[in-house]
């Protein structure tokens, strides 16, 4: 089978360590390891090529631009003319899956004229992200490509419900979409790092974030849960893995609460080492503030669940139905330290029922939430029919 995925986005370095770059990686990686032919087309790439792509054949699009938003804007939606003839050059196609991106439609005109079975997914709603968080000069451009997109798309995935409300607004993709979370890797967390220390009350218990430190990942409420927590907990300590702007402030917001000598800042790190570091941790926490739509499939959340950690989640969106309460973690009303606070302090004050959650919430991520999972759905929702996983891993 030969495959064609398409990563158009200037934003996704496909070879990098952000969340959208695992997405990319992993379900390309799971077609690789069914003996696809994989062709991955993309934009941006950065870092150096991950072990599972060895076999991957890489076709580079033009780069986006620096500079002036207008002018970047044209330039990417020009980049059509390119991707298309790219994918020409490939020859006979059996699937193409693009990741959807805020000027690209060519993947999929081209697959729809080809007769070629294609898949769109759709991470998300990036017309309104671009908008509310970074620049958009185009606008009317921008939703006329969109259009397109899913006007050709032959199935359309949405990564959470939020996704796919968003999507149920447009006429082109009405109807058609299909809700397929994020995954986790298995082989990145083996047995032997997901088996939490077996802690006594009373000794250090560690509070874990992982993920990229930004305005919407609701860094405050964590700062003043821990520091509400370690009023009762004194041994407690704090462990953020993870960069971004929101970085400054949260160290000066420990500094100010007299916490800084009681957290690790560890800063970002390559995906191979994210097991290593959630194995310090006693539990995650995900204390998203109550955003509206809520439209994330937080990749932290399976990954922590993968190796072996209770998850303590404000209750929003997808984390409703990603924590099991009370089974494979706590839920808590987003915005409320004094709640997140007492989650943690109940979690410290048990810790064999600590350990109990964290293991039901390995079995639970490795029985339905796998990457091969999700390309098993994806592949099953295209039509298109799947050859073994080689080295899947238990």
């Amino acid at each position: 089978m030969r495959v064609a995925y398409v990563c158009a986005d200037p934003g996704v370095p496909v070879y990098g360590a952000k969340g959208a770059s695992v997405h990319v990686q992993a379900v390309a990686g799971s077609l690789a390891r069914r003996g696809a032919r994989v062709q991955l087309l993309a934009t941006r790439w950065g870092g150096e090529r991950p072990p599972a792509l060895q076999g991957v054949r890489e076709h580079r699009l033009p780069p986006a631009p620096k500079g002036d938003a207008a002018v970047r804007e044209r330039r990417a939606l020009a980049a059509n003319t390119a991707l298309a003839h790219a994918l020409e050059d490939l020859g006979a196609l059996d699937l193409v899956i693009e990741r959807y991106s805020l000027w690209s439609h060519a993947a999929m005109e081209h697959a729809r004229r080809a007769g070629v079975p294609c898949v769109l997914e759709v991470n998300a709603p990036l017309i309104d992200e671009q908008a509310a968080h970074r620049a958009l000069v185009h606008r009317q451009e921008a939703e006329q490509a969109t259009a397109r997109v899913l006007a050709a798309a032959g199935t359309i995935v949405a990564v959470s419900e939020g996704v796919a409300e968003w999507l149920q607004r447009w006429p082109q993709a009405r109807g058609r979409v299909h809700v397929v979370a994020n995954g986790v890797d298995p082989a990145r967390f083996p047995a032997h790092l997901a088996a939490p220390r077996r802690r006594r009350r009373g000794e250090s218990f560690t509070v874990g974030f992982l993920g990229t430190l930004k305005p919407w990942h609701g860094l405050d409420t964590l700062v003043a849960a821990f520091c509400a927590l370690r009023r009762t907990h004194p041994e407690a300590r704090l462990r953020v893995v993870g960069d971004g702007p929101q970085g400054p402030s949260l160290r000066r917001a420990l500094a100010e609460h007299g916490a800084l000598d009681a957290a690790e800042l560890v800063g970002g790190v390559d995906p191979a080492q994210v097991a290593e570091q959630l194995a310090a941790m006693d539990v995650a926490v995900a204390p998203y503030p109550d955003l509206r739509p809520f439209y994330f499939s937080p990749l932290k959340v399976f990954e922590a669940m993968a190796a072996g950690l209770p998850v303590v989640a404000s209750r929003v969106g997808q984390l409703e139905q990603l924590v099991d309460e009370g089974t494979s973690g706590l839920l808590y009303p987003p915005g409320e330290a004094a709640a997140l606070a007492g989650a943690l302090a109940r979690l410290a004050d048990d810790p064999t029922g600590c350990r109990r959650m964290g293991a039901n919430a390995r079995r639970a991520v490795l029985a339905t939430h796998t990457w091969d999972a999700v390309t098993d759905r994806v592949l099953a929702l295209a039509g298109v029919g799947t050859a073994p996983v080689t080295g899947r891993a238990a």
